[in-house]
């Protein structure tokens, strides 16, 4: 499911079941993130595939990239395994007002 950047971080800030995920590159998570995520780099498929595979499905995730495509693309990837609740932050990081840290 789409989220617009006020609603991601009004339901992040009510759900305590939540997960975020950034699948950016590492160098892009250098540059700054989402305070407490979880990285995962989508354009490593084999290392996101396993740790996707590993990762707890009853969990609510929330998922970034830079501007929104990865991770749309992460959502749908996950939902295919059997994730229930994949939400993604409709325009990335490129535009987060939120709380970040470098």
């Amino acid at each position: 499911m789409d989220l617009s950047q006020s609603q991601w971080r009004e339901q992040l800030s009510n759900d305590d079941n939540a997960v975020i995920l950034d699948v950016r590159t590492e160098e892009e998570v250098n540059e700054g993130h989402i305070p407490n995520m979880k990285h995962l780099d989508i354009y490593n498929a084999g290392a996101f595939m396993e740790k996707a595979q590993q990762m707890d499905t009853s969990k609510n995730y929330y998922v970034y990239c830079r501007s929104g495509g990865r991770s749309a693309q992460a959502c749908a990837i996950l939902n295919s395994l059997g994730y229930k609740n994949t939400f993604n932050l409709l325009g990335g990081f490129s535009e987060w007002e939120g709380e970040r840290t470098v």
